[in-house]
């Protein structure tokens, strides 16, 4: 029996699941590392972005605001009010629980990390034309959206930092590993 040529793509390389996965793989590989040679990581971008964008708030409402879950919102906290690029305080209203604010550190920060998100995203998508880049960001928010229940036709203002990060219902092993994954903080935005 005859080996197929090399040339020839297996039959899983076409299918879109695995492409995506395959795209997922290197975007999370870029936006990592690009966040790590400014000393963050994608929970330190979300969490300043949504700092910014909500304003002062305390971690419960941060947490659903980021889709950073609680378990790993307080070590988050902790490393950026370490770096004095958040602040924690009590909550006038309820001195048990801390509201957290974005300092001047924090946004100058912010504006690092937006500055190497954009860098990255213009490598992930260097082979796509603009407007190529603009459906294909269109295409994967219908389809993320179709998934997460959420509606909409996309744009810039579309919430992405509102859904949640982890889907409802992975099986046990597969959850425990998407955690663990999520509480290196290496997920990106």
């Amino acid at each position: 029996m005859e080996n197929p040529p090399e040339e020839t793509p297996a039959t899983w390389e076409s299918l879109p699941s695995w492409l995506l996965t395959q795209t997922a793989g290197h975007a999370h590989r870029l936006v990592a590392e690009g966040f790590s040679s400014v000393g963050a990581r994608g929970y330190h971008y979300r969490l300043l972005a949504t700092l910014e964008r909500f304003g002062p708030a305390s971690q419960a409402a941060l947490g659903r605001r980021s889709g950073i879950h609680l378990s790993d919102m307080v070590a988050t906290i902790n490393e950026l009010a370490d770096r004095e690029l958040v602040e924690r305080s009590p909550d006038p209203a309820d001195r048990r629980r801390n509201i957290i604010t974005l300092t001047a550190a924090g946004r100058r920060q912010l504006r690092r990390l937006e500055k190497r998100l954009a860098e990255t995203q213009d490598e992930l998508l260097a082979p796509l034309s603009p407007e190529e880049r603009q459906r294909l960001t269109e295409l994967l928010t219908r389809l993320l959206h179709h998934h997460t229940g959420r509606t909409g036709t996309g744009g810039a203002d579309t919430g992405t930092l509102d859904a949640p990060a982890r889907s409802p219902g992975p099986a046990p092993a597969a959850g425990r590993r998407a955690r663990d994954r999520g509480r290196t903080g290496s997920r990106g935005p």
